[in-house]
Order: C-alpha cells, then sequence, then structure tokens
C-alpha cells in the first residue's frame, strides 16, 4: 500500500504487552494486524525492519540499514513483503557500506517514501551511487540531528545521537529509540562504550528490545549501559567473520542483565511480533 509521507506525522501503531518471551524455529506468515519487527540476515551487517499497522486498517514498512552489498537483503524482503514493492522510510545510520550497500538495490527496485540519514556524507564509490539513485527518484533525503522526533498517535521514533565531526564514522552512527504504546525497542547502530556512556547520561534508555552495538563488538555494549537498558530481548546482527563478533564478554554481560540473546548469524533473520498479550520470537534460518 502506497501511502503520502510527511517527516512531522510518519508512522507507527503497536500494541504489545510484556509477559512471557516464547522461541520458535518456524516457518513464519505475515499478518498486518500486529506490531512486526525483523532483525534481517545480511551477513556481516546490519539491517532491520519494522511493519507497522496504521489506523485504517494498512500498515508502514519501516527499514533500519540495508546491510552490505550482496548480503541478501533482498531475499529477506522477498521473503517478508512478496510482491510489496514500496517501503515507507529508510534510515541510514551511518555511511560504512556494511549499513548501506544493500540499500543500493533496495532503491532501485523499490518506491521509497523517504530516506532519513545521520548527516554523515562518503566520498566512496557506493554512497555517491546510492545518492544519485535517490536524487534520480526524487526521494526525500533528509539530515537528523538530536531530539528530532518522527510520532504519530501513540508512537515515536527519537534520535538519540547524530553526526559528530569529532568522533569516527562508528560513533556519530544514529541511535534511534522507536517508543509504540510504551513498548520500546533500541537501535544502536556501531556506536562504543563510550558513546554509550554519553548517552546513558542524557537519556532515559530502558528499553524492551535492545539491537546490540556493532555486531557484538567487545569495545560495546558496556555493563552500566546495559543495565541502564535492561533488555528482555537482545538481537545480535552479525556474520561469519574475523573480528571476533560477537564477543564472548558481551554475550556474558548481556546475560548478567537476563537478556535474552539471538543473533543472525545463528538463528537466521529474526521476527519478534505481540500474540495473545505475549512478546513472541521467531527464526527463519533458510534466508
Amino acid at each position: 500500500m502506497k501511502k503520502e509521507i510527511s517527516f512531522l506525522k510518519l508512522i507507527l501503531l503497536v500494541l504489545i504487552s510484556l509477559e512471557i518471551i516464547v522461541w520458535y524455529h518456524i516457518l513464519f506468515s505475515k499478518s498486518i494486524n500486529d506490531f512486526e519487527l525483523y532483525f534481517l540476515k545480511v551477513g556481516q551487517g546490519d539491517s532491520s525492519l519494522a511493519i507497522l499497522p496504521d489506523q485504517s486498517g494498512g500498515f508502514v514498512k519501516v527499514l533500519i540499514d540495508g546491510g552490505p552489498i550482496n548480503g541478501g537483503l533482498d531475499a529477506n524482503l522477498d521473503k517478508i513483503l512478496k510482491t510489496d514493492r514500496y517501503i515507507d522510510l529508510i534510515f541510514i545510520s551511518h555511511p560504512q557500506t556494511d549499513h548501506y550497500g544493500g540499500l543500493i538495490d533496495v532503491v532501485k527496485k523499490y518506491d521509497v517514501g523517504a530516506v532519513l540519514y545521520n548527516g554523515e556524507e562518503s566520498s566512496s564509490n557506493n554512497w555517491e551511487e546510492l545518492n544519485k539513485l535517490i536524487n534520480d527518484k526524487k526521494i526525500g533525503k533528509i539530515a537528523l540531528s538530536v531530539g528530532d522526533m518522527v510520532n504519530y498517535a501513540v508512537s515515536d521514533i527519537r534520535v538519540l545521537n547524530s553526526f559528530n565531526f569529532s568522533v569516527d564514522t562508528n560513533n556519530s552512527a544514529l541511535v534511534l529509540m522507536l517508543d509504540s504504546n510504551g513498548v520500546k525497542t533500541l537501535y544502536t547502530g556501531d556506536i562504543d562504550a563510550d558513546t554509550e556512556t554519553m548517552i546513558a547520561d542524557k537519556e532515559d534508555l530502558i528499553a524492551d528490545i535492545l539491537k546490540v552495538s556493532h555486531h557484538g563488538s567487545k569495545y560495546s555494549s558496556d555493563i552500566n549501559f546495559l543495565k541502564e537498558v535492561n533488555p528482555k530481548i537482545s538481537i545480535i546482527e552479525v556474520g561469519k567473520n574475523s573480528y571476533g563478533h560477537p564477543a564472548k564478554s558481551v554475550l556474558e554481560r548481556l546475560t548478567l542483565v537476563g537478556s535474552k540473546v539471538f543473533n543472525t548469524y545463528e538463528h537466521g533473520m529474526i521476527k519478534i511480533i505481540r500474540e495473545g498479550g505475549n512478546l513472541k520470537v521467531f527464526s527463519y534460518v533458510d534466508i
């Protein structure tokens, strides 16, 4: 369903209560009656999709990052969206290829309502190709700053971190808090422990679901930060790599704060929905 996009009035309606976490290994079908969060299997990179019901009985689709080039984003989206070729909103956390590379093909194949990013540019050929596609298709591209908010009805997406000339690209990544009717999901990009601490000093970070920073790097997911967030579910978006991701120390810290941990390398594409008043986690490993 195509929708008119407004930056100030974008999206989001979620009704979730958190009582029990259930883990399934099954093939799933999509229902637009519930909140659906997907953490996509794109190899060593980040990509997440939220499908959220609107007030008219339809739904909106929000893609956060696109994983690397040839990371398999198309296969993930085909499995979820079938023949639907419209995405309402794309967030790009920062201009590193493992976060935006897969978006080049997405922008070629899909109609997109708007692209929101952290304000940082890159001189890489891949970034320039993506920008040309966005411009050629006349897609709105908006730089976000800390404190910006996209809101609709009872839900909003708040920007907790964005581009800063004084730090490196990873620590300039967008950090987003999706708050839907009091249920919160925190997307942390690639920030490290120092940036986690800086944000925690300024923001209320309590969240039900955490997208773990930097693929589970040992330099992120500080124990005090994790205690502040106190996530019930933590998702690590990671592929086969030589960096030691996810670090054993990070897994231990997540366990210490009582979070249930899943990763896309072992569990495949991960889906979280509300069903019967409970938050449930599904896996599809064959993408």
